[in-house]
């Protein structure tokens, strides 16, 4: 029987990185979080004595890896979210919808809403595609 434990270590070395305590412990809070989380708020939920260059390096390996990526806001501020099993180094797929609580203010991957097809005008080409819906997520609505 897989423990989650093992299921990080796992990960991490098909990933072809090296089996850390960090990398284990980002690993483990994204995955259990719901919605994005800054670089700071990862720092906070790990707790004291996180090294700040450690983790910024982390999160870096993980995001080139397709193990996590960046998910778009109207703000200065990098969040980044757990990679569905799609993602990989050479193809990362992003293509489902982003979602911001205007009221928490969390972003939440909808992984099963697809972006839209957009076509362009000639000479237009899109490198990236992000789509980022607004409005009060299931927790935030009124009972």
């Amino acid at each position: 029987m897989s423990t989650a434990p093992d299921r990080y270590v796992q990960l991490l070395a098909q990933h072809s990185l090296r089996n850390t305590a960090m990398r284990r412990a980002v690993l483990e809070l994204l995955s259990r979080t719901p919605f994005a989380l800054s670089s700071h708020d990862i720092e906070q939920e790990l707790g004291p004595g996180v090294d700040r260059i450690t983790l910024y390096r982390t999160l870096k390996s993980f995001e080139e890896k397709g193990l996590i990526h960046r998910v778009p806001e109207n703000s200065d501020v990098s969040k980044y979210a757990a990679c569905s099993i799609e993602c990989s180094q050479h193809a990362h797929f992003d293509n489902h919808v982003h979602f911001k609580c205007t009221n928490c203010q969390h972003v939440y991957c909808l992984n099963q809403v697809s972006i839209p097809v957009v076509t362009l005008p000639a000479k237009f080409e899109a490198i990236t595609r992000d789509y980022l819906l607004a409005g009060v997520c299931r927790e935030c609505q009124p009972a």
